[in-house]
């Protein structure tokens, strides 16, 4: 009998606020299509509300209504703080140790348990995690394939190259981008989509309108044929 492929994600964007959580929840359901059991995870999620009596983010409860897959709440959350600050801030105020190689360990776990895994850092790729460490020491111990989200925005084309940049100079593999349309007043976004065709040598995955409530079950990812295989 063959053996059921696994295959894991990290999403990371040219900025914060950029729709990262749309884009991962978007990807979540894309693959529900070619794998029984998927799941998303954010590892450090910072900001808090109060729902039914406990401390909730809304990255992570979009990630979990997007998958299939029900895991412990300490695996597909390993860090959680209560404030919407930079992660490494955060951490420092909640007197929390965000802990790399616990994080890899949660994600190995989270493989064992799911055929498909997307994880969302938080913020852009170089936000701190602490005072030595930042999203992408967390995305080079993970050694996942990477998927960029882009804003488009005055300056994303700057951001985007910036990014990408740094994503390769750490080993890793740029595998995808979405263009986020997340300002529709700005100029010329199908030719700022067109350049990044051409700079970025990855695929567009997608392009998302904007929308002021954006629906992931709606957004149609055009998965390469490489990610749709189950077995092998």
């Amino acid at each position: 009998m063959a053996e059921r492929q696994k295959i894991s994600f990290f999403v990371t964007g040219t900025d914060t606020g950029v729709g990262k959580t749309l884009v991962s929840a978007a990807l979540l359901h894309a693959l529900a299509q070619h794998y029984p059991r998927v799941v998303g995870m954010k590892p450090v999620a910072a900001g808090t509300t109060l729902i039914d009596g406990l401390q909730a983010n809304d990255d992570v409860l979009a990630l979990r209504a997007a998958s299939n897959c029900r895991v412990p709440p300490e695996l597909d959350n390993p860090v959680l703080l209560p404030d919407a600050v930079s992660p490494h801030i955060a951490a420092a105020r909640a007197g929390v140790d965000i802990n790399i190689a616990h994080i890899v360990a949660c994600h190995r776990q989270l493989l064992q348990l799911a055929d498909a895994v997307v994880v969302e850092g938080a913020g852009g790729f170089m936000v701190p995690l602490s005072d030595t460490e930042t999203g992408a020491d967390l995305a080079q111990a993970l050694a996942l394939p990477v998927v960029l989200v882009v804003g488009l925005r005055l300056g994303c084309l700057n951001h985007a190259l910036l990014t990408a940049e740094a994503i390769r100079a750490r080993g890793l593999t740029l595998a995808g981008w979405v263009a986020n349309h997340v300002d529709p007043t700005m100029l010329a976004q199908n030719d700022n989509i067109a350049f990044l065709q051409q700079r970025l040598a990855a695929p567009l995955l997608a392009s998302i309108a904007h929308q002021p409530l954006p629906n992931p079950q709606t957004i149609k990812m055009e998965l390469p044929l490489a990610w749709q295989s189950t077995l092998h």
